[in-house]
C-alpha cells in the first residue's frame, strides 16, 4: 500500500509538470527515434557490405591449405583428395544453411596483348556455380559471362580491356608458373567485360574456366580455395566452429570465417561501427543529461512539497524514492514512445530502401566491396531489447543524484522555503 502511495505521488508530480515533462520527453523520445533509426539504418548496411564482400571474396565460409591465406601462392593448394574431403564434410554439416559454394583455383601471372603486359590475378572458376554465388556477371558491360563447355575464353574487366587493347573476341596471352615450376603461357580469348567500379578488380581481375586453369597449371582436381555461401552471415561463426570439429584430423585443410578471410572487410565494418558507437554514445549522453536536468529541477523547486510529505510521515528513503520513481516513469514512457516511434518511422517510409544514389552513381568502395546505394534497414529484437536497456539504466542512473538530493532534505529548513 505504501509502494502505491509512493508511486502515484511520483505519477501526480509528472503529470502536474505538464510543460517540463512534455518537453523531456520529446526531448527524449526524439533522440530514441533517432538512435532506433540510425542503428538500423547501420545493420542494414552491414549486412549489404558483408553479402557483396562475401560474395566477390572467398564467401562466409573458405576451405583453404593451412599456408594460402598468408602467401597467396599456387603451391600451397589443396589436392582433389581434400577437395573431396572439404566438400563432404560441408554437405554433412552446412546442408541445411549452405546457399551456395563455388571452387577457385587462383594465381598470379602477366596479361599480355600487342599494347603491353599487366600483372593480374587469375581465377579459375565454374561457371555454372560462381554465376550463382558471385554477383560479378550482373557486372556485365560487353559479350557474356562464362558458361558451361567453354575452355579458352575468359571475363575481364574495364580497365584491364582499355590498358590492352582489348574488346569482345579478342586473344591474348596469359603467363604464370605452373605447379611443375615453369613458366607456361595460355592463349584465351575475351568472352565478356566486367565493371564493378573497384579499379583495383577491374584492372587485375581474371575469369577462366577451371578446367582449362588445372590443366594450363598442371593441377588437376585442385583448387585453391573452397568458398561457401549462407543464408544468413550470422551462421557464419558456428558453421566455421563445427567444420574445424568435423575437420580437426586434416591437417592440410583450414577453416576461415569471412573476418579471417576478408580482413580489410571486416577492419572496414569495426572502424564504421566503432564511429557509430561514438555518434550513439553521444546522443545518450545528451538523453541522460535531459533526463536529470528535468528531475533536478523539479527537486529544487518542490523543497517546501517535500518537507509537508517528510512531516506528513515520509522517511528520507521514501521521499528519495518518490523521485527516483518520478524519474523512471518519464524514462519508461518517454522510451517507449521514442522506441516506437523510431520502428514505425523507419518502416513506414524506409522499409524497400533508402537510396543514396545521389551521394554515390552506382555504388561506392567499402573495405575492398562494393556497396549498394540503396541501403535496407534491418530490424532485430536483439536491437530493440539493447536500447530498451540502455535507456532503463540511463534513466536509471540520471535519476539517483536527484533522488539522493532530495532525501537528504532538511524537513525544518524545507517547510520554511518559499519559492
Amino acid at each position: 500500500m505504501r509502494l502505491t502511495v509512493l508511486l502515484k505521488l511520483a505519477m501526480r508530480s509528472v503529470g502536474r509538470n505538464t510543460r517540463r515533462s512534455a518537453l523531456t520527453a520529446v526531448a527524449i523520445a526524439l533522440g530514441l527515434a533517432l538512435l532506433v533509426f540510425s542503428r538500423s539504418l547501420a545493420e542494414g548496411a552491414y549486412d549489404e557490405m558483408i553479402d557483396s564482400g562475401v560474395r566477390m571474396g572467398s564467401g562466409h565460409i573458405a576451405i583453404q591449405a593451412p599456408e594460402y591465406l598468408a602467401t597467396g601462392k599456387l603451391e600451397h593448394r589443396l589436392e582433389g583428395k581434400e577437395v573431396r574431403i572439404a566438400s563432404k564434410a560441408v554437405d554433412d554439416v552446412l546442408k541445411e544453411s549452405l546457399l551456395a559454394w563455388a571452387p577457385r583455383l587462383s594465381v598470379n601471372g602477366l596479361a599480355s596483348s600487342t599494347a603491353g603486359a599487366v600483372p593480374v590475378r587469375i581465377e579459375g572458376v565454374d561457371p555454372e556455380r560462381e554465376r550463382i554465388f558471385s554477383n560479378i556477371e550482373g557486372k556485365l558491360q560487353e559479350g557474356r559471362y562464362l558458361e558451361a563447355g567453354d575452355r579458352l575464353h575468359a571475363y575481364i574487366g574495364t580497365e584491364l580491356a582499355q590498358r590492352l587493347d582489348l574488346q569482345v573476341g579478342n586473344r591474348f596471352v596469359l603467363t604464370a608458373q605452373s605447379a611443375l615450376g615453369d613458366v607456361e603461357g595460355q592463349l584465351v580469348r575475351v568472352a565478356g567485360i566486367f565493371q564493378t567500379g573497384i579499379p583495383q578488380v577491374d584492372q587485375s581481375l581474371i575469369h577462366i574456366p577451371i578446367d582449362t586453369a588445372r590443366e594450363w597449371l598442371h593441377t588437376p582436381d585442385a583448387a585453391s580455395t573452397l568458398a561457401f555461401l549462407l543464408n544468413q552471415s550470422g551462421l557464419t561463426d558456428i558453421g566455421v566452429e563445427t567444420l574445424q570439429q568435423e575437420l580437426e584430423n586434416e591437417p592440410k585443410i583450414r577453416v576461415l570465417g569471412w573476418r579471417e578471410s576478408s580482413p580489410e572487410l571486416a577492419a572496414a565494418i569495426r572502424l564504421d561501427s566503432t564511429g557509430n558507437y561514438i555518434f550513439h554514445s553521444i546522443l545518450l549522453a545528451i538523453i541522460a543529461l535531459a533526463i536529470l536536468n528535468a528531475i533536478m529541477i523539479s527537486v529544487l523547486g518542490r523543497r517546501r512539497e517535500f518537507g509537508v510529505l517528510r512531516a506528513m510521515g515520509l522517511t528520507a528513503a521514501e521521499t528519495g524514492l518518490v523521485v527516483f520513481l518520478e524519474g523512471l516513469f518519464l524514462t519508461a514512457a518517454s522510451g517507449v514512445a521514442g522506441i516506437t516511434a523510431g520502428l514505425l518511422f523507419t518502416w513506414g517510409f524506409f522499409r524497400d530502401g533508402l537510396d543514396f544514389s545521389i551521394f554515390m552513381e552506382e555504388g561506392v568502395e567499402f573495405g575492398g566491396s562494393l556497396m549498394d546505394p540503396v541501403i535496407i534497414p534491418r530490424f532485430s529484437v536483439e536491437q530493440i531489447l539493447i536500447s530498451t536497456f540502455v535507456i532503463v539504466t540511463i534513466g536509471t542512473l540520471s535519476s539517483l543524484y536527484p533522488a539522493l538530493r532530495a532525501s537528504k532534505l532538511d524537513v525544518a529548513e524545507a517547510i520554511k522555503f518559499e519559492q
